[in-house]
């Protein structure tokens, strides 16, 4: 089964974490990365650029309104995912706790309900 690991996290700028920090958690999301692979369950990860980047679009009246930065406006934020593929939620449990990012943030797990790979929708309806 697919689980999506959604690491959320307090944001901090590399100026902020200083280049000995920053180094060590890039040295450590590559290990974590390299033993999702090597256990043959990493499907995709992406690091995401901050929040400030962020825009948010909405649709009101049949219009788009365009916001600058998220949508949410918390200390912790969408940080990155790994998409992986194991037997049950246990062993998705068992990997979100080895997530360097889990000593500082929160790691949510979600079951994967629907992909779209090979030019079609796989899996079954997210709506129950």
């Amino acid at each position: 089964m697919r689980y999506t690991l959604l690491l959320q996290y307090p944001e901090m700028s590399a100026e902020d974490l200083g280049p000995e920090v920053l180094a060590e958690g890039m040295r450590a999301f590559d290990v974590y990365a390299k033993a999702l692979d090597e256990a043959g369950v990493l499907r995709s990860a992406e690091v995401l650029h901050p929040s400030t980047a962020t825009t948010t679009v909405r649709v009101r009246d049949g219009q788009p309104v365009v916001q600058d930065g998220p949508f949410a406006d918390t200390k912790e934020q969408l940080g990155g995912s790994f998409v992986i593929e194991v037997d049950d939620l246990d062993a998705a449990i068992t990997w979100a706790a080895k997530a360097p990012s889990v000593e500082w943030g929160a790691v949510e797990v979600r079951p994967v309900a629907t992909r779209f790979a090979d030019g079609a929708w796989q899996g079954a309806s997210p709506v129950r």
